[in-house]
Formats: C-alpha cells, structure tokens, sequence
C-alpha cells in the first residue's frame, strides 16, 4: 500500500511541460495544476452539479502523468489515449471510472472540470505573465477555444 501511495504523490514531482518549453522559471507541478483546478471547483461549482464529483475528477484527470509524462501539443500524441489509459490502470484503478468520465466529457461534470483546466491554464499564463514578463498569450489563446470570451480570463 505504501509504495501505490508513493506512485500517485510522484505526480508532485512532475512538471508542466508547457511552462517549460515556454521558458518559465521554476514552474508548477502537475500536481499543483490539479490544486488549482480543484480550488477553481470549489469556488466556480454550480450548484446543480455534483461538487465531489467535479473535485474527484480535477484531481485524478492527470495520475497517468506519472508514468506517461506531461505531453504538450507540440510532442507526439498518437498513443496517448492508450498510454494513459494503461497507466491509470496501473496506477489507479480503483478511479478508472472517472478518469474516462473526464476524458470522454460525457456529463456534465466532466465537461465543466475540463473546462477548469484550461482556466487553470490561462490563468496561470496571466500570473506567470506577471511575475516573468514573458509573452504566453498562446496559452491563454488556447484557453479562449474552449471557453470562449469567458471573463475570468480577462
């Protein structure tokens, strides 16, 4: 039990390849990218879903990072959906359910976590943005294709 436990904490020591290939100095984890999901959920929820749901499904959406890694765009992408599904299952099995509740965003709680993380994305572009001075207006450009003209992007 202790070394499963051990497997799914690593995802804090998995860094945002995005952030990287963007030049960000010392930039967050996945894990931290989960948090901020979860933070958004908590506080951006409707009340007509279901809040532990969308909470469950921030923070398990990335576990296989892990084992396959934070893929950008820009990388080969042509398993990840069987990657991923093989590491969740290594990993996780006992919350395979939502993982493939989120990556088939086919509720809505699935479809409102997925768009928490693009909002997560974007803002943390803004604050990056802030802090560094570098352009990451692509990130937020991103975003924008899944939220639209959502205010809480500025």
């Amino acid at each position: 039990m202790r070394e499963e436990l051990l497997d799914l904490l690593r995802l804090k020591d998995v860094t945002r390849q995005g952030w990287v290939n963007a030049g960000v100095p010392s930039p967050e984890s996945v894990a931290a990218h989960s948090w901020g999901m979860a933070i958004l959920a908590l506080r951006l929820c409707p009340t007509e879903l279901d809040l532990n749901k969308v909470l469950a499904l921030c923070l398990v959406h990335d576990l296989p990072e892990v084992i396959v890694g934070d893929l950008t765009p820009q990388d080969d992408r042509s398993t990840k959906a069987q990657d991923e599904l093989a590491a969740m299952v290594k990993l996780a099995p006992q919350w395979l359910d939502l993982f493939e509740e989120y990556e088939a965003k086919n509720t809505p709680e699935a479809m409102f976590a997925r768009r928490l993380d693009k909002l997560d994305m974007a803002l943390q572009a803004g604050l990056y943005a802030e802090r560094t001075g570098l352009n990451l207006d692509a990130f937020v450009a991103s975003a924008r294709k899944t939220l639209g003209d959502d205010p809480l992007l500025g």
